[in-house]
């Protein structure tokens, strides 16, 4: 499943400098009361899931300083950017993480998810916890067409919903501010079944990868809790702007032994920007 997708992605970026490829991934914060999933016991499953998909980019959730750190550590052909939720190195990060031979970041920064976005840390509408995003412009090394890439993670509780869409709409006010003729990859763990309201507001003037790939496999269900069986709902996105083709997408379910590298599977696609090949 995986291999066979892997080296068709292969065989594809050989014919079409432009195909690059996208991955989503809830990493899983380094939580004392996971057990057997710990962080220790699992991180170098993680990175051979992360060898196994050989992303070219990745947003990550739920992503702490060790654990960015751990993967450029194991994975050196990695950078990574980013700021924790509380505005400092502690929490949360939605770590921005790429090729270094493949790209190199033009222009960064982040903002927050609440009413005042420039705000570190700032949270509004009963969320729990400060939502954010990080975002990149990303210039391919050599030459072509740079291209903005936005990761998140929404509000997790069922009472959220309507922060989880104020929170969208902060971003789509976010990208309003750029040409609209720039592409843009948004990813994320939205917290939100795909086709609901939060979804609804994401998907205008964009595409969901999963949606229009020439081919697509993996389970619908993107959270699994450890345990391998996905449940019902499409949680992990990718979203596109521009003249973008996706040849594949995939929910994936790299496992060794029964044991998971995640408690979310991570979510990928092969893409083309027509203006780079």
């Amino acid at each position: 499943m995986l291999t066979r997708l892997v080296l068709a992605s292969l065989l594809a970026a050989s014919l079409h400098a432009a195909s690059l490829r996208v991955t989503s991934y809830n990493v899983r914060y380094p939580a004392q009361g996971d057990g057997p999933n710990l962080w220790d016991t699992r991180k170098d499953l993680f990175i051979g899931s992360i060898r196994a998909m050989d992303p070219d980019i990745m947003g990550t959730q739920e992503l702490f300083k060790i654990q960015g750190d751990y993967i450029v550590e194991k994975l050196p052909e990695y950078a990574w950017i980013g700021i924790s939720r509380r505005g400092n190195t502690e929490d949360e990060y939605m770590g921005v993480f790429y090729k270094k031979d493949k790209f190199r970041v033009a222009e960064s920064g982040n903002f927050w998810l609440s009413e005042t976005p420039g705000t570190p840390g700032s949270s509004n509408w009963n969320m729990s916890l400060p939502r954010m995003a990080t975002w990149a412009r990303l210039e391919p090394v050599g030459g072509g067409r740079s291209f903005y890439f936005v990761n998140t993670h929404m509000a997790h509780r069922r009472e959220d919903e309507s922060a989880r869409q104020k929170g969208v709409m902060v971003i789509q006010d976010w990208l309003g501010t750029l040409n609209p003729g720039t592409p843009v990859i948004v990813t994320g763990d939205f917290n939100s079944p795909a086709g609901g309201g939060t979804y609804q507001k994401m998907i205008t003037g964009f595409a969901d990868a999963w949606k229009i790939a020439e081919h697509r496999e993996g389970p619908e269900g993107t959270f699994h809790g450890f345990r391998g069986a996905p449940g019902r709902m499409r949680i992990d996105w990718i979203f596109l702007r521009g003249p973008w083709r996706v040849t594949e997408a995939e929910t994936v379910t790299f496992h060794q032994d029964g044991r998971y590298p995640s408690d979310h599977f991570p979510v990928r696609a092969v893409v083309e920007l027509e203006s780079l090949r």
